[in-house]
């Protein structure tokens, strides 16, 4: 049977179980789920097998339906045959940030209500310490054990996988409802503790049916398993989506490595957050300036006329034939080696979200031809909303709502949604779901939004975080933090200030990466980030890089005084979340002092 027909099957499953089982069977012999190096693969069928194995022993172990089980686990195969196992017995499966201190962990297993984690050695000692909160918590699986054996307080994986061979995994996949839930994300927790978003089978059946309307995928397509499992991107592109359409999943246990893998890969469909793209952008305009006068000098002419046709195509106007000659030319003598040298050259769809992405970045990867195009969508809406059509991608917007999804601007311009994507409620908490979700289905996503005439939808900011200066002007601080990143390379992270305050100003922070390495380049002895900070010539580097964003910007929105932030800020720390959304807040808090200063005077 041919996959393409397998994958409408599969769509028509009521659950993502029997979705599952479908694909399980008529991909038996396809590559489900392997590690970069190969030295684990697994099939369909084995996956399947190794599945209904562990889950049977997961009901010796008390698991039962409507069970919840905690997760903390790396990018690798485990995961997915963990989360496919609680799935498979009708409990719901749901995953920790690898940064989660033990409080936090604590935290979001006793919502939950877990009684069994699943993790990995790296992780379990936090885990253990967590327990130490936790006195429901009967179980912890160990699925990688050192060679003397499970530590105590420990079960290793493998006296749980096969320990219960009476287990009927058809049958409890048959039992198993659309209603009942599938899995919890929770939230990042920018304005407090983490909400458990709970969906249902589904919500998830509705999303990826949405994204197979828009984006057709070749039969076995791939992609890279490489984002936190506990965030709603991952689960959906790298999780849900292949288990109903057969997708093969390359695991990337260090997603720093991602852009290592992607060649080894060439996945069908790659998403990023921005400073991913900012990072590819800024790598290929450094190859380009550091070539011979000659050769810079007819690439940056290749780039300047591919720009000139992506805007005239975007703008509706026609494109001029020599132009369009010149372009091509390019194209095959430069930019399809740059696709295959990224390992994007098999791409059918590439998307960038989860933060707004400067027009610049997005134009220069259209013009060498890969079409980048922004979508939109929450945990609570399955990460699903909104998303270009790779046919017909407007730059600037995150598109239109994808099929069977209801999209509305509330007066104050909040974007409200409703559709099958939405999720169930937040669990154990009543009251904020009824905030959230009104009487007739709307969900407040919280987000300010606006339409354009083709109704596309471009994302303003979120709307507690507009910011009023002391003039009464709006303005969005996403946005200008977005310029001052796609400026330099050197800019890592960039938060705005000027709420209430006469002008705007920036904490930033150095790339990890980019920074010592330019500073290498500069003859800088020292390259840890606390002394680049108060370098001069890094400063001066990043005040060309202010000015520079500052022309993109209305001169009420101009970054007028920044400083550089000492040491960088990770995803689970003080400043940002695990998805790297800023703490805006506690940033505020934590450099009060600095602010001050940027203002005194």
């Amino acid at each position: 049977m041919e996959s393409s027909v397998v994958a409408k099957q599969a769509r028509q499953a009521k659950t993502i179980a029997e979705a599952f089982h479908l694909t399980a069977r008529e991909n038996a012999d396809q590559v489900a789920v392997r590690t970069r190096d190969g030295s684990v693969s697994l099939t369909w069928s084995e996956l399947r097998s190794r599945v209904d194995a562990v889950a049977g022993g997961l009901v010796e172990l008390g698991v039962t339906p409507g069970s919840t089980v905690a997760l903390m686990l790396g990018n690798r195969p485990e995961f997915h045959l963990m989360d496919l196992a609680v799935m498979t017995v009708g409990g719901t499966p749901f995953s920790i940030y690898q940064t989660y201190t033990p409080d936090q962990i604590a935290y979001v297993v006793s919502d939950a209500g877990a009684k069994v984690i699943i993790t990995e050695q790296a992780y379990l000692p936090v885990v253990l310490k967590s327990c130490e909160q936790l006195p429901d918590v009967e179980h912890v699986i160990l699925i990688d054990p050192p060679a003397e054996g499970a530590p105590e307080g420990t079960i290793a994986l493998a006296d749980v996988e096969g320990s219960n061979p009476d287990f009927d995994a058809d049958a409890a996949v048959a039992a198993i409802g659309p209603d009942d839930v599938l899995t919890l994300i929770y939230t990042s927790g920018t304005t407090g503790p983490p909400k458990g978003v709970q969906l249902l089978h589904r919500n998830l059946i509705t999303a990826v049916e949405g994204i197979d309307d828009i984006v057709q995928f070749p039969p076995q397509a791939r992609v890279v398993s490489w984002l936190p499992a506990a965030h709603i991107a991952e689960r959906n592109a790298h999780h849900y989506l292949p288990v109903v359409f057969g997708f093969e999943i390359t695991t990337c246990e260090n997603p720093r490595e991602v852009l290592q893998v992607l060649p080894e890969v060439r996945p069908h469909w790659f998403f990023a957050v921005p400073r991913i793209w900012e990072k590819l952008k800024a790598g290929l305009e450094t190859m380009i300036h550091t070539q011979p006068d000659e050769q810079r000098a007819a690439l940056e002419s290749a780039v300047a006329d591919a720009l000139a046709k992506v805007r005239l195509e975007q703008a509706g106007n026609e494109v001029p034939a020599d132009l369009a000659e010149r372009v091509a030319a390019a194209d095959a003598q430069f930019f399809a080696g740059w696709r295959a040298m990224l390992g994007l050259d098999e791409v059918v769809a590439i998307n960038v979200g989860a933060a707004p992405t400067p027009v610049e970045v997005l134009e220069f990867f259209h013009a060498i031809g890969l079409p980048l195009s922004e979508l939109w969508g929450m945990s609570e809406t399955c990460g699903a909303g909104t998303v270009n059509p790779p046919e017909k991608i407007r730059i600037g917007t995150v598109g239109p709502p994808a099929p069977g999804i209801e999209i509305t601007l509330a007066a104050d311009g909040e974007v409200l949604i409703r559709g099958g994507v939405v999720m169930s409620g937040y669990r154990n908490k009543p009251e904020q779901t009824a905030e959230a979700i009104d009487p007739e289905g709307w969900l407040h996503t919280g987000d300010i939004g606006q339409f354009d005439e083709e109704g596309y939808l471009k994302i303003v900011d979120r709307k507690k975080e507009i910011i009023i200066n002391a003039a009464g002007k709006n303005m969005s601080p996403a946005n200008i933090e977005a310029h001052l990143k796609s400026a330099d390379p050197l800019i890592g992270q960039a938060c705005c200030i000027g709420d209430r305050r006469p002008y705007n100003t920036a904490l930033i922070v150095l790339d990890s990466d980019f920074a010592p390495m330019w500073a290498q380049q500069q003859g800088i002895q020292e390259t840890s980030l606390e002394a680049l900070a108060e370098n001069a010539a890094v400063i001066a580097e990043i005040q060309k890089g202010v000015d520079a964003a500052n022309e993109h910007l209305a001169r009420v929105e101009q970054i007028k005084k920044f400083l550089i932030v000492q040491g960088d800020w990770l995803p689970g720390g003080d400043e940002l979340t695990p998805t790297m959304k800023l703490k805006r807040k506690p940033i505020a808090e934590k450099y009060a002092a600095e602010i001050e200063a940027l203002y005194a005077g």
